[in-house]
């Protein structure tokens, strides 16, 4: 299952949870102690998803790496003083 589809899944649970707390609500009366940690509770899952939807990423392909600029301006030749030329040899020897 993609992210998307756990997300979803699990919205329609936690509305299936807030229906079922609306119900006990009523049968049990909303005073009480209890009955108001577990509404707390369930607005604190709510809030929670909500979070975990916004931070999600947009789709399930994955996420392309920044680009990169190049410049074209030539590097500084001073970079390559200390090297051997790759596949030539040493300067001072002949190659291969």
């Amino acid at each position: 299952m993609s992210v998307h589809d756990e997300l979803t899944s699990a919205q329609r649970c936690l509305d299936d949870l807030s229906r079922s707390v609306g119900r006990l609500e009523q049968q049990l009366g909303g005073g009480g102690l209890e009955m108001r940690r577990v509404k707390a509770d369930a607005a604190h899952l709510r809030e929670s998803l909500a979070l975990l939807r916004d931070a999600a990423p947009a789709t399930d392909r994955p996420r392309r790496p920044d680009l990169v600029s190049i410049p074209d301006t030539p590097y500084d030749n001073t970079l390559w003083t200390d090297s051997d030329d790759e596949g030539l040899g040493a300067r001072h020897r002949p190659a291969p």
